[in-house]
């Protein structure tokens, strides 16, 4: 991703009132950590596995923080129990920030990663998890912001999942 898009990406998430971001470290959007963890305004926490992630950052939410967690598409995988249990059945919005590996957008296009890429919407679909894929930096900061409202409003988690030139 290229660095203009990362700062993007950075500004939409304050822009739409994310000050709490959990994440598992990730090669597509890793551009997004140092300018998060810089942020005075912004708080970063690391942690061991996406499911992890997902519970932190829905007791950040209870807490009154808006949170975000990023991860890579595997991560749906490994966190679908707590964002079942914790975001779906306590009615909790956070925002999933996914680097989509494997999926026909993804621009490495990995053979690694094609079943994981190819099951992913399938997933978020079955979890009842609203989501959309990005393929650019066109309008970002509003498709952030709507996707945000749009946890809020639902009361559950929202995954936007980046691909296309966000994973070159």
């Amino acid at each position: 991703m290229k660095d203009e898009l990362a700062k993007r990406l950075v500004q939409g998430l304050k822009e739409a009132g994310i000050n709490f971001v959990t994440y598992l470290p990730e090669t597509r959007l890793s551009q997004i950590v140092p300018l998060i963890r810089d942020d005075p305004e912004m708080e970063l926490v690391a942690v061991s596995s996406e499911q992890e992630a997902v519970t932190i950052a829905v007791g950040a939410t209870l807490g009154g923080k808006q949170a975000a967690v990023y991860m890579e598409n595997t991560g749906i995988y490994v966190s679908s129990y707590s964002l079942l249990v914790t975001g779906k059945q306590l009615g909790v919005p956070i925002l999933l920030v996914v680097g989509f590996l494997g999926g026909v957008p993804d621009q490495r296009n990995s053979f690694l990663y094609a079943t994981i890429g190819n099951h992913t919407i399938p997933v978020l679909q079955g979890l009842g998890i609203e989501y959309k894929v990005l393929e650019d930096g066109e309008k970002l900061e509003i498709k952030i912001s709507d996707a945000v409202r749009a946890a809020n409003a639902l009361r559950a988690p929202y995954a936007l999942l980046f691909a296309g030139e966000f994973s070159e």
